[in-house]
């Protein structure tokens, strides 16, 4: 295969837009999140709306392209692959803030799905030709990296622009500062070659996946992925409006404490999982989803008392552990999947877990929170909002099940 490797100030630079363009992909899809309660209120939306448009109307369409787009950037050229999802997101989320009406913002958020559906692949495809080998592990925790701070720089920002300037601004601000990242990386990549392949060096996808998923310990991994689908997709999409209408903070306020508090708990909980999964590996821990197992459980305890916090700073406070372990958990279940995957077949195996987490999860769990939270209100049982987002605390557990039982299959094939 060929690849042309930079180093020194050609390869941070590199690094830095391709950080930009992780963190700009985590703000256009989290804005919804804290501009829901401002969206629904100017669009005249239901919660059953909110979350199809937050959940089920981005999920499917990122998840069906994720896999095509990927392997456009394995077989061309990522550099343009990652241009041209950059543009269609950027340009779908300025076209959100033009929404009238529901069936508009639905078909913008389809079309940021689009874009964001290549975007991790071939990120991931432009460091694996232009990073040296020793330092890509580096490279792909800082890429990583946006997630946490996208989604700070998403509560934190949005909050602040929708309390100033109304929802709409939001999104036409971070539309147009996506097509100046857009150009960013476009410079920073240089020129990619494509991959010449041996014959017979790859097996057909499919063929590949169905190995993968006939190993007892992967499939438990899936189940885990699928699980915590449901369990974070409900926590980011609600929190914010339950904030607001059983506490009574503004929009501004969410940011800065939530956001804020998120953002600094996802790049914590990344690191430290991080370094801890290595040293469990390093020596040989028999039990090695156990530790965010526990850490699933404990925020699920903690979320539970959060819904029915009497004080709003109570209920934020409570709301930690979970920002903690759900970012916790990323380090130990791809590094488990990689391990279990073998050399040569990480990348499939992330691209597996991204399904089960990405599909399923996001697309219905809004949705079943929204319902439950409307047919509460129907029936003029109190804090509705907060019994539906009930169900992330109990797929956190069933999440945690599911690491356990990974685990031990994992010990069992190691003896």
């Amino acid at each position: 295969m060929t690849t042309e490797i930079v180093r020194g100030p050609r390869a941070w630079m590199l690094l830095a837009a391709l950080t930009l363009v992780s963190i700009f992909s985590q703000v256009d899809r989290i804005l919804p999140f804290i501009l829901a309660e401002s969206i629904r209120t100017d669009l005249g939306l239901s919660d059953t709306q909110i979350g199809l448009i937050t959940g089920l109307a981005f999920a499917v369409c990122y998840t069906l392209f994720s896999l095509p787009l990927a392997r456009a950037a394995d077989r061309g050229s990522p550099r343009l692959v990652l241009l041209a999802c950059l543009l269609v997101w950027s340009v779908m989320t300025g076209l959100g803030g033009m929404a009238a009406g529901f069936t508009m913002l639905a078909m913008t958020r389809l079309g940021v799905a689009l874009g964001e559906a290549g975007g991790t692949p071939s990120a991931h495809a432009l460091i694996a030709r232009r990073i040296a080998p020793e330092g890509r592990g580096l490279a792909i925790g800082l890429f990583a990296m946006g997630i946490p701070v996208g989604t700070m720089v998403g509560f934190v920002g949005g909050g602040l622009i929708d309390q100033a300037f109304g929802w709409r601004a939001a999104f036409i601000g971070a539309g147009a500062l996506g097509l100046v990242v857009a150009l960013l990386a476009w410079l920073a990549a240089g020129r990619t070659p494509p991959l010449r392949r041996a014959v017979g060096e790859t097996e057909p996808f499919v063929r590949s996946a169905m190995r993968l998923l006939a190993d007892p310990a992967f499939r438990w991994l899936m189940v885990a992925a699928l699980a915590v689908g449901f369990a974070t997709a409900p926590f980011y999409t609600f929190t914010t409006p339950f904030l607001i209408r059983t506490h009574e903070f503004t929009t501004a306020q969410v940011g800065l404490s939530f956001g804020l508090l998120q953002g600094a708990m996802g790049v914590v909980g990344a690191l430290v999982g991080g370094r801890m999964f290595d040293a469990a590996v390093r020596r040989g821990s028999r039990r090695l989803l156990l530790a965010p197992a526990v850490m699933l459980v404990v925020g699920a305890v903690f979320t539970t008392a959060a819904l029915f916090a009497p004080e709003g700073w109570m209920a934020i406070a409570l709301f930690v552990p979970a920002m903690l372990g759900f970012a916790f958990l990323l380090p130990w279940v791809f590094g488990a999947a990689h391990r279990i995957a073998g050399p040569g077949k990480e990348a499939l195996a992330s691209s597996l877990g991204l399904i089960a987490s990405g599909l399923f999860g996001p697309a219905l769990a809004p949705v079943l929170v929204g319902m439950i939270s409307d047919g509460a209100t129907a029936a003029e049982i109190p804090n509705g909002l907060g019994l539906g987002l009930m169900i992330g605390p109990v797929f956190s557990v069933l999440t945690a099940v599911a690491l356990v039982v990974a685990s031990g299959r994992m010990a069992a094939q190691e003896r």
